[in-house]
C-alpha cells in the first residue's frame, strides 16, 4: 500500500508539479510548505516564543490578551506579500492552511499557547464570504488548530455588519469602520475557555480588537490570545 502511495505520488508530481507558494520554485516531492531556500529566508518574527511584545503591548488598555503573536514581518513588494495576497484574494486557500500548519507547529514547540483550548477564526461578512468564496482565516485557524490538538468554532462570531475594505484606510477610519461589526452567536461554547483568535493580517489591529472585544464581552469567564499571520514592523513601531 505504502509503495503505491508512493507511486501515485511520483505520478502526481509529474502532472501536476507542486510549487512554491512564495518564490514560484519547485517543492519537493514530499516537501514543506516552502521551497528550503524560502524557508531558511522567511522573515519571521519569532514573537511567538516572547510573552512580553512588541504585539501584546499593543493591545493595553484595549484588550486584555494573554498572549498575541504573529508569524512573519508583512513587506511590501516582498515575495511574501505576494504569497498573502494569492491566498486572500486568488483562491489559493490551501496555502493558508499550510502556513498555518508552519505557524501552529512553532506556537506548540514554543510553550506559550499550550494553555488554547479553542481557535476562533475572525468572520467574514455573508456577503464578502460569497464573493470570494472562502475565509482565508478560517484555514489558517484550521491549521494552527490542528498542530495544536484543539477545535476550531467557525459559527460562534459573526460579523453582522458589512463594512467596506479596510485597504484604503487611514488608522482612525480603520477604528470607526469596524466599531460594533462582531456579534457572538453561541456564547456557551467559549465561555470559561482559553479563545485563540486568528486573523490574516494585523495592521492598526481595529479589527482584531472589535472581535476580540464581542468575545469577551459574550462569553463568560473566557481568556483570549491573539495570532495573526503577518505583521508590518511599522505597525508594532519597530524600524524596517
Amino acid at each position: 500500500m505504502s509503495m503505491f502511495s508512493d507511486i501515485a505520488a511520483d505520478v502526481a508530481s509529474l502532472i501536476f508539479p507542486r510549487t512554491c507558494p512564495v518564490c514560484g520554485g519547485p517543492l519537493a516531492r514530499r516537501g514543506g510548505v516552502v521551497c528550503p531556500m524560502c524557508e531558511i529566508t522567511a522573515p519571521l518574527t519569532n514573537l511567538w516564543l516572547e510573552h512580553d511584545n512588541a504585539m501584546s503591548r499593543k493591545f493595553w488598555g484595549l484588550l486584555p490578551v494573554e498572549q498575541a503573536s504573529a508569524f512573519f514581518w508583512f513587506v511590501e513588494g516582498s515575495a511574501w506579500r505576494g504569497a498573502v495576497h494569492r491566498f486572500k484574494y486568488s483562491g489559493a486557500w490551501r496555502t493558508a492552511y499550510e502556513l498555518g500548519r508552519w505557524y501552529g507547529a512553532c506556537m506548540k514547540e514554543g510553550g506559550l499557547y499550550g494553555t488554547v483550548d479553542v481557535v476562533v477564526p475572525v468572520p467574514l461578512h455573508p456577503r464578502r464570504l460569497l464573493m470570494r468564496g472562502y475565509n482565508q482565516s478560517e484555514h489558517l485557524a484550521d491549521g494552527i488548530a490542528r498542530e495544536l490538538g484543539v477545535g476550531v468554532e467557525r459559527h460562534c462570531v459573526r460579523r453582522h455588519r458589512y463594512n467596506s475594505s479596510q485597504t484604503t484606510r487611514t488608522a482612525h477610519e480603520r477604528w470607526d469602520n469596524v466599531e460594533g461589526i462582531f456579534s457572538v452567536r453561541h456564547p456557551e461554547r467559549l465561555a470559561g475557555r482559553h479563545v485563540l483568535l486568528v486573523d490574516d493580517v494585523f495592521t492598526t489591529g481595529a479589527t482584531v480588537v472589535s472581535c476580540g472585544s464581542a468575545v469577551m464581552s459574550a462569553a463568560e469567564g473566557a481568556r483570549l490570545s491573539v495570532a495573526v499571520l503577518a505583521v508590518p514592523r511599522n505597525s508594532l513601531g519597530i524600524k524596517p
